[in-house]
């Protein structure tokens, strides 16, 4: 799965004023990706949030983490949500976005000013909670997109605009669909 095409460093910074112009307060869900197994994924019209599954039929649970002490899945990386304009400019191609690996793809504001650890988003029927953990870039991201793209996210502005996205948790459960708002509270 290696990058098809690397975007170059001028062109992904050229993006950021794209990426800055996201919705700050009330957003849109523009795609779920479940992944059921590993390096399997499925793009939904809809899902079902879950305080103890998350993403209801994600490997998230089964698959477990390393940053655990027992290796069971940590609650606080339950979800990942990544901006829409961002994966636009890594991934001009937007049957490529569910490379990335993330479940929610948003238009909205993820920038660590907008929605710092515990801010809370209603999402459809759900409500989740931004935690603590960054979501950061690593190897598969860099075969997938390019090394380009991974240090792109990985610049200090990268970090503050949290390029590469944001973990979360289900506050309360309840179905989401493509196009619901994605509203800060």
């Amino acid at each position: 799965m290696a990058a098809e095409t690397e975007t170059s460093q001028e062109t992904l910074r050229a993006g950021l004023d794209h990426i800055r112009q996201s919705p700050r307060t009330t957003g849109v869900l523009k795609l779920i990706v479940r992944r059921p197994r590993t390096e399997t994924r499925e793009v939904l019209d809809s899902g079902e949030l879950d305080q103890a599954e998350g993403l209801v039929g994600d490997n998230w649970k089964q698959r477990g983490s390393s940053q655990t002490p027992d290796g069971s899945a940590n609650p606080e990386t339950q979800l990942t949500l990544t901006n829409t304009r961002a994966m636009a400019v890594v991934a001009p191609e937007q049957e490529r976005w569910p490379l990335a690996g993330d479940q929610l793809y948003v238009d909205f504001d993820l920038s660590v000013d907008n929605i710092p650890p515990g801010t809370r988003l209603a999402l459809g029927e759900a409500l989740i909670e931004i935690t603590e953990p960054p979501h950061t870039g690593c190897k598969k991201y860099a075969a997938r997109f390019g090394l380009e793209a991974l240090k792109f996210i990985s610049t200090p502005e990268g970090k503050r605009l949290q390029l590469r996205g944001v973990n979360a948790k289900v506050v309360r459960p309840g179905a989401i669909r493509v196009g619901d708002a994605v509203r800060k509270l």
